[in-house]
């Protein structure tokens, strides 16, 4: 077992953690929306400003060279953290979502009537919208994975149903759910795409933040995933694919350094990863995404995993002592990320609205998130229109989820009438 996280030296590290809000301490529980910074992580991107700006790849001096380093570097880093090939199988995009609809054009390029692509219903909406614009224009269809009861994929009822078949063309699934907290079964999926011929491709926007990720052997073809939630800027996402994929693909923007030669009559294209960054990339942002690389190396992966295990164990059965409160996806911290999505309801049966559950907290200093979560058809497919979610990370204490227990008795008493 890794040696535990030292929380109070990390806490350190992420000086907004010292706010108050109004009277109360800030108890930030919505990392998995966005994470907190480290001050190393905004002093690179500062220093990068202030000593080192110039663009990449075309300005010859100092400063251009400097920058080109720095921005190539942080491509090696990222490279190095998910196990990549090398650098050349890392592109960077400006989120995730911009990674998701990459693929979609580029590798849905070859997709046509008869085709099918093939998701799940637990999907955030930047994994779902790309590939309904794909079928739109290509005429193939959309299908996806259902739910258990317990919130993880039906991987039963999708076998008996032949969901993936001899006309599936790309599985696109999260490695994460950002509601429901399951972690899916990566390779057990991607063993039942490539024996059809299909691609797959996963959302590790919830996974690679709070897992160690190998992509060598997580089964994907191509895997997205974004800075913002992993101690990064945000502006910053990656796409990684398996070279001999990326060399195949179209181009999905134009312009800048993504050209090999451009004509009047016509224009051919860079190597990856060049091919797929047009125009100006997000320089000072993956100099903060390499800050804050450097810094998860540090603490160490299995150690963040292990606290992130620990923590969510914890959460998990403190909310399922608060009277009224159900949790949704699985309520044991097995195969499962640190996302809680939850409902609270009153004594006499009166659901308290999350943005009311949200509203109230946050008078008491404590950040969640209320809404769908970017994860509607999930939603609807629970028979809800919303939830809250509170979601800790690698600087979260357990006396944080005991606040937001009380908190959330002290929502549950408002609504239903107790003072």
């Amino acid at each position: 077992m890794p040696d535990p996280l030292d929380l109070d030296r990390v806490r350190r590290d992420f000086p907004i953690l010292d706010r108050r809000v109004g009277e109360w301490p800030l108890t930030y529980l919505d990392s998995a929306n966005t994470s907190q910074k480290p001050k190393r992580v905004v002093e690179a991107v500062a220093r990068h400003y202030l000593e080192h700006n110039a663009n990449v790849a075309r300005a010859m001096h100092t400063l251009g060279g400097e920058a080109t380093a720095a921005f190539e570097g942080a491509r090696a880093k990222v490279a190095d953290f998910i196990g990549a090939a090398g650098p050349e199988e890392v592109v960077f995009t400006k989120n995730a979502s911009e990674a998701l609809n990459l693929v979609a054009h580029s590798l849905g390029g070859r997709l046509g009537v008869g085709d099918e692509i093939v998701v799940s219903v637990m999907e955030h909406h930047s994994n779902i919208v790309p590939w309904q614009l794909l079928a739109e224009r290509t005429g193939a269809t959309l299908r996806w994975f259902d739910i258990t009861a317990d919130g993880r994929l039906d991987l039963e009822k999708a076998v008996a149903e032949h969901l993936i078949n001899e006309r599936t063309g790309i599985v696109s699934v999260a490695w994460v759910s950002n509601v429901l907290g399951t972690v899916n079964p990566i390779r057990e999926i991607a063993a039942m795409a490539h024996r059809v011929g299909a691609h797959v491709v996963v959302d590790g926007s919830q996974g690679v933040p709070q897992l160690p990720t190998d992509v060598a052997t997580l089964g994907a073809d191509l895997l997205a995933f974004t800075g913002h939630k992993m101690l990064g800027p945000t502006g910053i996402g990656v796409l990684w694919g398996r070279y001999d994929l990326l060399e195949t693909l179209p181009p999905f923007l134009g312009g800048g350094e993504m050209i090999e030669i451009v004509r009047m009559s016509g224009s051919t294209f860079a190597k990856p990863p060049a091919r797929f960054e047009a125009g100006t990339p997000p320089i000072a942002q993956a100099v903060g995404l390499g800050a804050a690389i450097d810094y998860l190396n540090a603490l160490g992966m299995d150690a963040v995993a292990a606290h992130e295990q620990e923590l969510t164990a914890y959460a998990l059965a403190r909310l399922q002592e608060v009277e009224g409160v159900a949790i949704l996806g699985p309520t044991e911290a097995v195969d499962r990320g640190g996302a809680i999505a939850f409902t609270l309801t009153t004594p006499d049966g009166l659901e308290v609205h999350p943005h009311d559950v949200m509203q109230l907290l946050d008078s008491r200093g404590i950040a969640v998130r209320g809404g769908h979560h970017c994860a509607r058809p999930l939603h609807e497919r629970l028979g809800l229109t919303a939830s809250s979610r509170a979601s800790g990370y690698l600087y979260t204490t357990q006396s944080e989820f005991d606040r937001l227990a009380e908190g959330l008795d002290y929502v549950r008493d408002f609504f239903g009438g107790v003072r």
